[in-house]
């Protein structure tokens, strides 16, 4: 009896914990409060730098109409990276209340890119028409998740083609960067491209680079947690100090015509005047949610939205379940716990980054270094989400930031992106092509779209070629018949009359 009343009084430390731990779980995943908020410090850090970049290319960039996110004839960078950390720390927050999974979310790059160079530049769009895309495929996504049909979007495309296109993007990335820098420019009359300036990395600018992206790898070999982040600050200090010794100034006027080649791109490095300010939310809202068709005709928005689909969600699918593995959540088949909750607010963050013009918001592989740190609860998540929120009254510092001192990160995200290629069958030719072509057309073509499209349509022609037509999924069809159309859409309505 004696037994019996010490079993009905024995507890567990989960009994005995406070209301924060219960609601997390923080002891019954064997963390503790201090593993969880050194981990949501430590993924801030590695991936803070999303707040420099994601200005950096969405912000500088024209549509076809010849203006910049927000409507001005002018970048506003402060602008951009304020919402950037504004919807990243709500996202972040979210998913660590929510699902409490020890897994951040921020503007994707990668798909920044693909909205930037694939979508906003097409005929006739504006910024509004392609981040209302984002919210159409964000819409589309919640809807997979909630019903389930994410699973048969899965298991159309080949893994390998995944993977390529993840690749793709990386090469794309690079390339971006080393352009950006002036590392490799167009050439006159010459081939594509050349070295620095007429061949030779002419100029202090260039040498900041080269340093920014030198010190960079030096710190991501030596494993230090932020690399990236300490690489750009790092190179920004030393272009602050070349440029107050220097004065060298920028490459462009204020009519946009370069005349100092030697110059700094984008931002001349020197100390603002403060550096803090109210953050400029403008940018919330500001969005066309069916502007796209009218602009460019269904068939094209359609393979846009799902190209967007595509990077999206696969990227989620691979991240958390990496993420879990990492921490020792998943359960025996490989799923992270409370899967659904997770999938649902990343589709959250493909809406809410569209709808605040910043670009679709995904779950980032960087979370990595939160569970280095001990993190395994989603309080990690909140802990991460307030550094970004804070971070929104920063926005001034960006800019601070040239392209020489910031495009490091790309080239080095890049060759993060690419490490993957490994995966690839390169024996197979079966995959191999489709996958060369959608890797190698994505840089080449500056269009993530075009090598998405390139390898569909070739993958699917092998099989037909090969006499396995039968193990192409119905929704490759489907795919490769839209990107068919895509490519021919011309010549299409040449013969149809339609202009």
């Amino acid at each position: 009896m004696a037994n019996s009343s010490r079993a009905t009084t024995r507890t567990s430390p989960q009994d005995n914990a406070t209301g924060l731990d219960r609601f997390f779980q923080i002891t019954a995943r064997g963390s503790t409060l201090s593993r969880e908020i050194r981990g949501g410090l430590a993924t801030f850090f590695t991936m803070a730098y999303i707040v420099v970049l994601n200005p950096l290319i969405i912000g500088t960039q024209e549509d076809s109409t010849g203006a910049f996110l927000g409507g001005g004839s002018a970048p506003n960078l402060a602008m951009v990276a304020a919402t950037t950390a504004l919807v990243a720390g709500v996202m972040t927050i979210l998913m660590g209340v929510v699902a409490n999974f020890p897994l951040a979310m921020a503007t994707g790059l990668g798909l920044n890119a693909f909205v930037t160079f694939g979508v906003a530049k097409l005929p006739e769009m504006t910024w509004a028409d392609a981040m209302g895309l984002v919210v159409l495929e964000g819409i589309i996504i919640t809807v997979l998740v909630l019903t389930g049909f994410r699973t048969a979007v899965f298991h159309a495309v080949p893994p390998q083609l995944k993977t390529a296109i993840s690749v793709g993007i990386g090469l794309f990335i690079a390339i971006i960067g080393f352009v950006d820098a002036g590392f490799v420019r167009k050439s006159a009359g010459g081939p594509l491209g050349e070295l620095g300036v007429g061949g030779f990395l002419a100029g202090w600018p260039l040498l900041v680079f080269v340093l920014g992206l030198f010190i960079t790898v030096a710190l991501l070999v030596r494993k230090v947690r932020g690399a990236i982040l300490y690489g750009i600050l790092a190179a920004t200090a030393l272009a602050i100090v070349v440029e107050a010794v220097g004065k060298i100034g920028a490459q462009t006027n204020a009519a946009g015509e370069r005349v100092n080649p030697t110059g700094w791109g984008l931002n001349v490095p020197k100390l603002p005047d403060s550096v803090a300010q109210t953050p400029d939310f403008s940018l919330l809202g500001d969005f066309n949610l069916l502007g796209s068709f009218q602009a460019i005709g269904f068939v094209s928005a359609a393979l846009l939205i799902f190209t967007l689909l595509l990077a999206d969600f696969f990227d989620t699918m691979g991240t958390m379940v990496a993420i879990g593995a990492e921490a020792g959540l998943n359960d025996e088949e490989g799923v992270p716990p409370r899967s659904e909750a997770i999938l649902l607010v990343d589709s959250v963050g493909a809406m809410a980054g569209g709808a605040a013009s910043v670009s679709s918001n995904t779950s980032y592989i960087e979370s990595a270094s939160g569970v280095g740190e001990g993190a395994r609860t989603g309080l990690a998540s909140v802990v991460t989400g307030v550094m970004f929120l804070l971070a929104t009254f920063l926005a001034p510092l960006v800019s601070v930031v040239p392209y020489e001192a910031a495009t490091p990160a790309l080239v080095v995200v890049g060759f993060l992106m690419m490490q993957q290629v490994k995966d690839i069958d390169w024996d197979d030719i079966e995959i191999a092509l489709p996958a060369f072509l959608t890797i190698i057309l994505m840089p080449f073509t500056y269009s993530i779209a075009v090598g998405i499209g390139a390898g569909f349509v070739l993958y699917v022609l092998i099989k037909i070629i090969k006499g396995k037509a039968g193990q192409v999924h119905p929704l490759m069809w489907i795919t490769a018949a839209l990107f068919l159309l895509y490519f021919a859409i011309d010549p299409v309505k040449s013969v149809l009359g339609v202009s």
